[in-house]
């Protein structure tokens, strides 16, 4: 079959990169224009183009598809399949009708569970016992098309957004390998998602990062677990923005302002929440690499009992 691929960031290149090793026919790649990144702001290639360029595949870089020339590009490319991976564009209906057999899209959920940009950071954020990749055949609604397959994985208390989503690259580019081969052998067929049962997987900002310690500490938890590494969750001693990378719950009972550091001790530092407390495990101070909370505390550090953090800027 003639596969053309769409994807952007890392998690779009292990699909990439494994449909490359299966020796499928990828006939071009389309990925975001390049963006300024890093401290100078060069213009960056996407992870995908990267990786297409080193196998010399066609790339193109449409803002969009509205204007006539790009849709009819894609005409002429005649794919058999259309293969979206967290590419970042919402296609029109006449960019999903060119395909001959159908236009296909890994989304890192149990759908109908998180659509949306965020669906690996907002399950753990949620609590979810297991996340897992959804191959659906695209339609115009956002991640609401009919699911072809479905692979799943437990979220373990260690997981953050980071080590999920490096395990559901690997997991979604197994179950787009395995809805290719089903495509080689004739028609697919979907099951209808319950709209019912979806929730918005909206994208992460720096600004929900803050720390808010009026809600219970497990949930406070689970975002700093979800927002790792980006955004990274926060709170502030005075002027001073410390990061927050890793945490658990105490579960000692207190009569505390949320905020309030509890204890500042060998076990770590503690904060008061809504309900129970949270324990800082490991942290980044301004300007410094990310520390052990332990380590921080044999030298000089911001952290001073009774002291209550903010939780809004």
């Amino acid at each position: 079959m003639r596969i053309v691929f769409a994807g952007t960031p890392d998690f779009a290149k292990s699909h990439l990169g494994a449909l490359l090793k299966a020796k499928h026919d990828i006939v071009a790649v389309y990925t975001q224009p390049d963006r300024p990144a890093g401290r100078g702001k060069k213009l960056m290639a996407s992870p995908v183009k990267q990786l297409a360029l080193e196998h010399n595949i066609e790339v193109l870089q449409p803002l969009n598809f509205k204007l006539d020339e790009d849709v009819q590009r894609l005409k002429d490319l005649k794919p058999d399949l259309f293969i979206v991976v967290a590419y970042g564009l919402l296609l029109p209906q006449v960019v999903l009708d060119i395909p001959t057999k159908a236009c296909i899209n890994s989304h890192a959920s149990l759908l109908p569970r998180w659509r949306g940009a965020a669906p690996i950071q907002r399950a753990i954020e949620a609590g979810d016992a297991a996340s897992g990749v959804t191959v659906m055949q695209m339609e115009l609604g956002l991640d609401t098309g009919p699911m072809l397959h479905k692979l799943e994985t437990p979220i373990n208390d260690a997981d953050t957004g980071g080590s999920l989503h490096d395990r559901l690259a690997t997991i979604g580019s197994q179950a787009i390998l395995e809805v290719v081969e089903k495509y080689q052998s004739g028609p697919v067929f979907g099951e209808v998602q319950d709209d019912s049962l979806s929730c918005y997987a909206k994208k992460l900002s720096k600004q929900e990062a803050l720390i808010d310690w009026h809600i219970p500490a497990q949930q406070v938890v689970q975002k700093i677990r979800a927002f790792n590494p980006f955004p990274t969750c926060y709170t502030f001693s005075g002027n001073e923005r410390i990061k927050v990378l890793s945490a658990q719950v105490n579960p000692m009972a207190h009569q505390s302002l949320p905020g309030t550091i509890l204890a500042v001790n060998e076990t770590g530092v503690t904060i008061a929440c809504k309900e129970q407390a949270v324990t800082l495990k490991q942290v980044q101070l301004p300007g410094k690499k990310p520390m052990l909370v332990s380590d921080l505390l044999n030298g000089k550090h911001p952290f001073q009992e009774n002291y209550v953090l903010a939780s809004e800027l």
